[in-house]
């Protein structure tokens, strides 16, 4: 194989930020996993068959389909939250918060409330009790794809890598060391107040590495995101994963991304990070 040349765009970037839900770790097949084992925890605990009875026949004839479909209208919500949210307007409030909330409104909006959130809770804080707010943690233990560990690493000889995520520090760090990523900078858009993609986020994260925005490239599973950063005078890397762009491929901005302003694109099945690595001339 030949030697890559590394596009001109990239050869004087001195970091990488990584958008990490979809990009660096699978949410999708992680949550809807968690998803199916609990509502089986469920249905085999002693307690079970004092539920009521609509309510178990409704658990019980979720599929696996269910399950997935459940898994995508949580993490909708994170999009409409994140996009909706004023920075100094909004009261502030983390992903681990949303994803809680959020999980309590889709088992109503589900059937499930009687199943999971018993109405003996004394405090809305608490409802569901520490079974609900153990499945909202399971955001925290998502798997990274196949190449996400070496890739990073192998960029973080030459390159500082770090998250630029939505995420609260806690649940980049416990991804990070989940999965053995091995960031060496852990950076949340919640240190700026903001969510991505709010300017702040990216700016203020180039300045935490103390580099120039057109110092650092962004990279991402989601076109809308490296479109944001470029905005900015950033540079943009592709990492196509499965499921994860919202650009359709017959679009007018996806045609344009991919022609003519994205500096790096990895196809999916083309290796991932450990591609942008090669291609960017960095040895295993």
């Amino acid at each position: 194989m030949t030697d890559p040349v590394v596009p001109p765009a990239l050869r004087n970037i001195k970091a990488l930020t990584f958008d990490v839900f979809g990009t660096v770790v699978d949410w999708r097949s992680t949550v809807e996993d968690a998803l199916a084992e609990v509502a089986q925890a469920k249905v085999a605990s002693p307690t079970y068959a004092s539920l009521p009875a609509a309510s178990r026949a409704r658990l019980e004839a979720l599929t696996a389909d269910d399950w997935a479909r459940f898994a995508q209208e949580w993490r909708a919500s994170y999009h409409v939250f994140t996009s909706t949210f004023v920075p100094g307007e909004t009261a502030w409030k983390d992903i681990d918060a949303h994803h809680l909330d959020s999980l309590r409104v889709l088992l109503r909006a589900w059937g499930l409330a009687d199943i999971f959130l018993p109405s003996s809770a004394d405090d809305d804080d608490d409802e569901g009790g520490e079974e609900v707010r153990s499945l909202s943690l399971v955001w925290h233990r998502l798997r990274p794809w196949a190449d996400s560990a070496a890739g990073i690493r192998r960029l973080g000889t030459r390159l500082q890598t770090a998250t630029l995520s939505n995420g609260n520090q806690s649940l980049l760090r416990d991804l990070d060391a989940h999965g053995g990523l091995g960031f060496r900078r852990i950076i949340s858009t919640a240190d700026f107040g903001a969510y991505k993609p709010h300017p702040s986020t990216y700016l203020g994260a180039a300045a935490a590495l103390g580099a120039r925005p057109d110092e650092v490239a962004m990279v991402a599973a989601h076109l809308g995101d490296l479109a944001a950063a470029r905005e900015l005078g950033f540079r943009t890397i592709y990492v196509e994963r499965p499921g994860e762009e919202q650009w359709g491929p017959r679009e007018g901005r996806y045609r344009e991304a991919r022609e003519e302003w994205v500096d790096l694109w990895v196809a999916e099945g083309e290796g991932g990070f450990e591609e942008v690595a090669r291609r960017l001339g960095i040895p295993e």
